[in-house]
């Protein structure tokens, strides 16, 4: 995996990420041709770079790791591991507690020094992922807890489109 730099973005070939948080919105481009956008459900508390702000940070940041490949969908993570459950409504009574990470994990890492990397504004120690989440939840409007959530067919669709090193822009 190459670490991208922030002098080659947006790259002119190549896969990458935008993903417009005004519109709720993530694009899979390549260059600069859109090739699928799909709906997504960013922080409930709006954007911003700060630990424990429960927001969504902007920038560029590139895809740091990938998890869950080959599992089933609907799979539940618990600190980036699977627990060996899939998410049913029966599971989300038993545990109304939990914020459901689901199918997969794309873990975002921050380009921009003092803005999404390092210190209290660093988006890998934050956990910021792309993830799955219950089909019940909304779609097109922020309601996670800063993490960038997908219907499961969407977050398949990235997964499979997106390795390791692949740029991500958020945006406002």
């Amino acid at each position: 995996m190459r670490t991208p730099q922030l002098a080659h973005l947006p790259p002119e070939r190549g896969v990458w990420l935008e993903i417009d948080l005004g519109a709720q919105s993530l694009t899979i481009r390549e260059g600069s041709a859109c090739r699928e956008t799909f709906a997504i459900s960013s922080g409930a508390h709006g954007i911003g770079q700060h630990e424990g702000s429960g927001q969504t940070p902007v920038g560029w940041h590139y895809v740091r790791a990938i998890i869950g490949s080959g599992l089933p969908p609907g799979s539940v993570f618990r600190g980036r591991r699977p627990t060996g459950e899939v998410f049913s409504p029966e599971l989300a009574r038993t545990h109304p507690e939990r914020d459901w990470i689901l199918t997969r994990i794309l873990w975002l890492c921050g380009l921009e020094r003092g803005v999404n990397r390092g210190g209290d504004v660093d988006s890998q120690r934050r956990y910021i992922y792309l993830h799955g989440t219950p089909a019940d939840q909304p779609m097109g409007t922020p309601a996670s807890h800063g993490c960038i959530r997908l219907r499961d067919e969407a977050l398949l669709a990235v997964f499979e489109a997106t390795p390791a090193g692949t740029p991500v822009w958020l945006h406002d």
